[in-house]
């Protein structure tokens, strides 16, 4: 079983890396094969909006999205982490799922992929500075239509409010017991 964690803040080592690094570890102790990619470290250009994945599903830009599309496909689960960015996803993160309308023109227009019937889930993990009531909303859509797009049913979350400093999650162990046991159950979860 392999549970693929994108992470998507630009900052090294932030608050989202080491919640996301707490979930890849319990998914691991579970006996999963783990894997982490860094988006700030990739090259990804925003989608172009030219439709050529309408005739076989492909993305005509090249660049690390490319290699990518293999990670998100390949993955039986997987685990999206990002902070909050004026009330979503950072743009890093956001160009990820934008370019993920090449993998919804294939399930859902060409109807490749549709045969896989592994059971993928998939988890969101974000941070957010400020206290406001409704400071992931917008970024839980998002993330809900990515794993939609991409065949990955949204299977839970671990939202916190009020962290900004860098590792300053450190101070919170509930929440980094939250994102292990969440990792863990990630892989455990029979349906």
């Amino acid at each position: 079983m392999k549970v693929l964690g994108i992470m998507g803040s630009p900052r090294r080592q932030s608050n989202t890396e080491i919640l996301l690094d707490r979930a890849l570890e319990g998914a691991k102790g579970r006996g999963a094969e783990v894997e982490k990619v860094v988006v700030s470290q990739l090259k990804v250009a925003p989608c172009q909006e030219i439709y050529a994945c309408l005739k076989d599903g492909h993305c005509p830009v090249k660049d690390d999205m490319q290699w990518l599309y293999e990670k998100l496909l390949e993955a039986d689960h997987i685990i999206f982490a990002s902070p909050i960015f004026f009330y979503g996803i950072t743009s890093q993160a956001k160009a990820i799922v934008d370019r993920c309308q090449a993998l919804w023109v294939r399930r859902h227009v060409l109807g490749i992929g549709r045969e896989d019937d592994r059971i993928r889930r998939g988890l969101f993990i974000s941070v957010g500075a400020t206290r406001g009531k409704r400071l992931f909303d917008g970024a839980v859509l998002t993330v809900k239509y990515f794993f939609d797009a991409i065949g990955v049913k949204y299977s839970g979350d671990l939202l916190i409010i009020g962290i900004d400093s860098k590792a300053q999650i450190k101070e919170h162990p509930t929440a980094l017991q939250d994102a292990f046991h969440l990792g863990q159950q990630l892989v455990t979860i029979s349906t």
